[in-house]
């Protein structure tokens, strides 16, 4: 994640004519000799459209970004040896270069490794399959790829002068990828590995810092940086490094997972109490998370959104309130900013987990008060001053007197996002489908196969990154006399696919798949064998490949063995193992060989009309839909299919399993944000499916007809798909007295005030309660004055507009409003 330092009255342009030195000194960046404290966010550029790009970072610079992060794709990039691809969403440099027209820096972190729940963490698959290689340590031919891939990145950027030191955007690099979280492992290899990036790094001669985060040991000149929730306690390596966060986590993920939500009081906190501990460099993981399309979501079992909780959501709406609470945020920092990197600094412990942090400079002095204690709210003298600081916040006072920005109040509007039906036809009645099956014969009656080994191949080493399927098929001759035949034999398979179809003699004997987090299984079925020759086919699907671990590359996908026929005769148990006999591979599926998820695929007058199957396993599904109106994002829903891959005019949006239904373990109590954040505090969905909605971004579609086809690899019934557009359907806010009330629709009329108190209203957005005091005039008629009508409206939250209250010194008075959109 990068950094922040824009607000609205400083913007940082970058010039294409001169050349910007970056340079640090322990306490702050400095770019020009200017010292800057710098706000970031990651945004990747596979997972949106390049239509997308200039709205994502645009939006990002007036949430008060200075710095937009991305790491570097290398699979997407060179999908085949020597083979690159800098194309479409490919497209890196049109990227960099959206960036610089907003005027926005970039922290460019090329890896290689990435990580990034990115299929295989960002390798590509036929890295594994080079004679001699061993990832990520001293190993000349992973090294020798390595370096050519890193000075591809650098030769490419230099080229198009877009390093700062070239008068470009890229003020920061990184080389490799919290190394150091599984470095053990590799022992003395392992140091020396990175001790070899940071030399290869500097060789590449960019005129701009490198860093290394969560590298403990990372060897100068590199910086070390951290990633995590919190970032507060960290300490460069080095005294002249400057104190640099990478990662600040704003969500979670996962098949099976439950949903997450970080709070944006806990975030806010996290990001102002790393400032008030002397930190340079912020960067939100994920300011935009985007989406997964086609099959580049890792894991295993990543899902198709990438959401990430992110102040801009999947499909590059402002997630309300954190983009709105962060933005604030963002504004008083950049507002302070001179005191940040040059002024003395005063710790004061008052006690009870209290503290205060003064920044002092000959012109001006801005302070912090943080209260750490996760439960009690506390009132603080300060220089002569009382504030009222809520447990677990920070306080900002620029001034030292006064406070601009408490991360615990939250004045910012939430919006309640409603997906609309599609207006321009009557989904999903006016969808008419076509089918056919997939054809399997070749495979599970007849083993046809493009290649045989001896033995179970990783499915790494067959398939590659071709496809997530992969046949695994033989031929096993049984007589009767054979020492394990009987009336009750099994076959059993251990597994990780990590989803099984096991046939034998063309029947399908049963399905089984892994849970998240546990991917190696043992399948076992009854199974009825004939006297002779008897053939077994196993369909073995990946859901990404491993992309995070040490030596995470050797981790075995498919079947990985043994396969085995189990007799049982009374209480003797004979087992026939037939791991080692010669398979035959097969490498995908025949309607992928044959793109059937395309309009023009030369199999396209082979669909059938009628007696369209639902519960289906291996069928392809074909309709024909009209754009919703409009220019808002576009969902499919896809509830009551199975698992299996969508495509929109033969472009993947990804793969689907709304069958895979979110575990138990949600709380029903409302989200405290007090106390340290992690993946399993804040959890929702909890029976229902993990993932309902897919993004299908305007820039696929056809202004008249459009062609969605669905591979259904389970079984489920398509005539509940439809397509609608994400809205913002109403809109809350709390704002503070003396503070401005702003609401908007983003894009879309205000209809109705539904509520509207100043006082002391109670409850949540959806279900706002007067309190025991209220002011004297009606708040419901002031706000239909100033905002229905509107797309937006602001309005200062003073007596003086909604009348004097009767409530007690002791209340904070706030104005409460729920509006329709």
């Amino acid at each position: 994640m990068d950094l922040l330092f824009l607000s609205f009255l400083f913007f940082l342009l970058v010039s294409s004519s001169s050349a910007a030195v970056v340079s640090y000194d322990g306490r702050a960046i400095t770019i020009d000799g200017e010292h800057r404290i710098l706000l970031s966010g990651s945004i990747h550029y596979p997972r949106s459209t390049v239509e997308m790009w200039p709205d994502l970072i645009k939006k990002s610079k007036e949430g008060g970004l200075d710095v937009i992060d991305t790491y570097v794709f290398w699979n997407i990039h060179e999908p085949r040896r020597r083979q690159y691809d800098f194309t479409g969403n490919n497209d890196l440099i049109r990227f960099l270069k959206t960036i610089q027209d907003q005027g926005l820096y970039v922290v460019l972190r090329i890896g290689p490794y990435v990580c990034a729940e990115w299929n295989y963490g960002g390798f590509p698959v036929w890295l594994h399959n080079l004679p001699g290689i061993e990832f990520r340590t001293v190993n000349d031919v992973f090294m020798d790829e390595m370096k050519n891939f890193t000075t591809l990145i650098v030769d490419m950027v230099k080229q198009e002068n877009l390093f700062a030191s070239q008068g470009g955007p890229v003020i920061i690099a990184q080389i490799e990828n919290e190394y150091g979280n599984v470095m053990s492992p590799y022992g003395d290899a392992g140091k020396a590995y990175i001790e070899w990036c940071a030399n290869m790094a500097v060789s590449q001669n960019i005129g701009v810092p490198w860093i290394m985060c969560q590298q403990s040991d990372a060897p100068q000149p590199m910086i070390n940086t951290c990633n995590g929730w919190y970032c507060d306690q960290f300490t460069p390596n080095n005294p002249n490094s400057p104190k640099m966060w990478t990662e600040n986590w704003t969500g979670w993920f996962s098949w099976g997972g439950k949903d997450p939500l970080r709070t944006v009081e806990d975030l806010a906190y996290a990001v102002a109490r790393f400032f008030q501990n002397g930190g340079t460099f912020q960067n939100y993981y994920m300011y935009h998370g985007g989406t997964n399309f086609g099959r580049t979501a890792g894991g295993p079992y990543i899902i198709t959104s990438y959401d990430y909780d992110a102040p801009i959501d999947e499909f590059g709406n402002l997630k309300q309130p954190k983009w709105g609470h962060l933005k604030e945020l963002h504004a008083v920092l950049h507002s302070i900013e001179k005191p940040l990197t040059e002024g003395n600094i005063t710790n004061i412990d008052l006690g009870n987990s209290l503290a205060a942090t003064i920044f002092a400079t000959p012109e001006v002095s801005s302070c912090f008060l943080a209260n750490n204690n996760k439960s009690s709210d506390a009132t603080v003298t300060f220089q002569g001053n009382t504030f009222k600081v809520p447990a677990w916040s920070v306080s900002i006072l620029p001034d030292c007197k006064t406070e601009a920005y408490n991360t615990a109040k939250v004045n910012t509007q939430t919006s309640v996002m409603v997906n609309k039906p599609n207006q321009s036809e009557d989904q999903p009645a006016s969808l008419n489908w076509k089918w056919r099956p997939e054809k399997i014969d070749d495979t599970v009656h007849h083993g046809k196969g493009q290649m045989s080994a001896r033995g179970l191949l990783d499915q790494k080493a067959a398939a590659s990154d071709e496809s997530d399927y992969l046949w695994y098929m033989l031929r096993v001759n049984l007589k009767k006399k054979d020492p394990i035949w009987c009336e009750n034999m099994t076959i059993r398979v251990n597994g990780s696919g990590h989803i099984l179809h096991t046939f034998v003699n063309g029947e399908h004997v049963g399905s089984q798949w892994a849970k998240y987090g546990v991917f190696n299984f043992v399948f076992e079925k009854n199974t009825k064998f004939k006297p002779g020759k008897n053939q077994i086919a196993l369909l073995s699907a990946t859901v990404g490949y491993q992309n995070y671990g040490p030596m995470f590359d050797t981790i075995r996908s498919g079947v990985v063995g043994s396969v085995e026929i189990i007799g049982r005769i009374g209480d003797e148990t004979i087992t026939k193992d037939l791991s080692g006999h010669k398979w035959s591979y097969k490498v995908g599926l025949h309607g992928y060989d044959h793109k059937l998820f395309e309009p023009d695929s030369a199999l396209a007058s082979k669909w059938k009309s009628g007696d369209l199957p639902t519960n289906k396993m291996v069928t392809w599904y074909k309709t024909t839909f009209k754009a919703p109106l409009g220019s808002d994002p576009v969902v499919v829903d896809l509830l009551g299919l199975g698992k299996g891959e969508a495509w929109v005019n033969g472009r993947s949006i990804g793969r689907y399993w709304p069958s895979y239904i979110a575990e138990d373990g949600c709380s029903t109590d409302a989200c405290d944000y007090r106390g340290p954040y992690d993946n399993n505090k804040c959890v929702f969905n909890c029976g229902n499916p993990t993932q309902r909605w897919y993004h299908v971004p305007r820039s696929f579609l056809e202004d008249d007809e459009n062609t969605l086809v669905l591979f259904e690899e389970f079984g489920g019934n398509p005539f509940l798909v439809n397509f609608r557009t994400t809205v913002v359907g109403t809109v809350c806010a709390n704002a503070y007295e003396k503070s401005t009330l702003n609401i908007s629709c983003q894009g879309r009329p205000i209809s109705a005030i539904k509520f509207a108190s100043f006082g002391a209203a109670e409850g949540t957005c959806g279900s706002f309660e007067k309190g025991v005091c209220e002011g004297s005039k009606d708040a419901v008629s002031i706000l239909e004055e100033f905002c229905v009508g509107a797309e937006c409206c602001s309005i200062e939250v003073t007596e003086d507009i909604f009348g004097k209250t009767n409530c007690d010194s002791s209340v904070t008075k706030r104005l409460a409003v729920e509006a329709v959109c």
